[in-house]
């Protein structure tokens, strides 16, 4: 007999059970449960189809389309589901919670296979967890001009046993006009979302969660107004390295990429820092000068992130100095600070 459950017994079964998403593949594409597995009912133009009859005709004729479509299909489906379930079991979900997933669910529960499906569907998942989002708690912002080593640092934290959120992993780009160097190509940000929301999910709301400073965007993804809106209220620890230290480090990481390629990211920024500027930065990079461009590039950087900084509640910023570029002494350091001045 297939189970309807709620979206909390959904996820907690998914840690063992494999997610079927009964969605066409578009949808499937535009956005999923994270580990879902897509075995569409209908493909893009078959939902189309289906779609239409029901808008135009009636609810009857598009069941009949629909049935006419998926009969020679069963048997595939039915030996997908086999191959798939686990202990005999499946999870299985589309948009909303109806016909799609129930007319699945029937299939596979005529095959013997215990199935649970998600009442309301996927839309109940994203809205379990942009609620969740909006309950976050004990967040702590690691910021600090750019070169400062934040990515390591916070890479240095999480190894000390500290809750990490990792929004440029989660983005695959570094959020500046140098982000998507050395990324994968970025999701679309509904997917961006579902996979912040899944990681979120695993963290403990009781205890501190450390997130990098970023804008509301980070290259073409969109941190959700409900967890974004938090990050501003929460207390900043200000990383600050003397600026030699920030170029260097920078020389460091992009001087792998190919020339092409920085040359691009410096003309994004062309307007921002000025024709002059462009010039010199590309005439320094031509002739190997990175430590010049890093310098060149930051006038602007570091203008743009002290702007952000200061439109914050100040009582929240607390400037961190450090001595040196070493993201594992910085980690203890920061923590530190937390723990005695913050979250006591």
């Amino acid at each position: 007999m297939v189970q309807k459950i709620d979206i909390k017994s959904f996820l907690s079964l998914s840690k063992t059970i494999p997610v079927v998403d009964v969605r066409s593949p578009r949808e499937f594409e535009t956005g999923h449960i994270p580990g879902a597995i897509n075995i569409p009912l209908f493909d893009n133009e078959e939902r189309a189809i289906v779609g239409t009859a029901y808008k135009q005709i009636n609810r009857n004729t598009s069941i009949l389309k629909g049935l006419e479509i998926v009969g020679p299909k069963m048997r595939n489906y039915a030996e997908k589901a086999m191959a798939l379930a686990v202990n005999n079991q499946l999870l299985v979900y589309c948009w909303r919670g109806g016909m799609r997933s129930a007319s699945m669910a029937w299939l596979f529960d005529i095959l013997g296979i215990k199935t649970y499906t998600l009442v309301g569907g996927y839309k109940s998942y994203r809205k379990y967890g942009k609620m969740q989002l909006s309950q976050a708690r004990r967040l702590i912002i690691l910021g600090g001009l750019t070169g400062s080593g934040k990515t390591e640092t916070l890479y240095e934290i999480r190894k000390k046993g500290e809750q990490v959120l990792d929004l440029e992993y989660l983005a695959n780009h570094k959020g500046s006009a140098f982000g998507s160097l050395g990324q994968h190509n970025q999701l679309p940000n509904e997917q961006f979302e579902n996979n912040l929301i899944y990681e979120f999910l695993q963290l403990d709301l009781s205890k501190t969660i450390w997130l990098e400073d970023e804008s509301h965007s980070i290259g073409s993804n969109w941190i959700p107004n409900e967890l974004f809106l938090k990050m501003r209220e929460a207390p900043v620890l200000k990383m600050e390295l003397d600026k030699n230290v920030r170029i260097k480090r920078l020389v460091k990481e992009y001087a792998i990429f190919d020339k092409n390629h920085l040359e691009n990211c410096i003309l994004k920024i062309g307007k921002r820092l000025g024709g002059q500027h462009v010039k010199k930065a590309l005439e320094c990079l031509k002739n190997d000068q990175l430590d010049v461009v890093a310098d060149i590039t930051l006038a602007y950087y570091d203008k743009s992130y002290s702007f952000g900084v200061d439109t914050r509640e100040q009582e929240k910023v607390y400037p961190i100095k450090l001595d040196s570029d070493n993201p594992q002494r910085n980690a203890e350091i920061l923590i530190e600070f937390l723990k005695k001045n913050i979250y006591c």
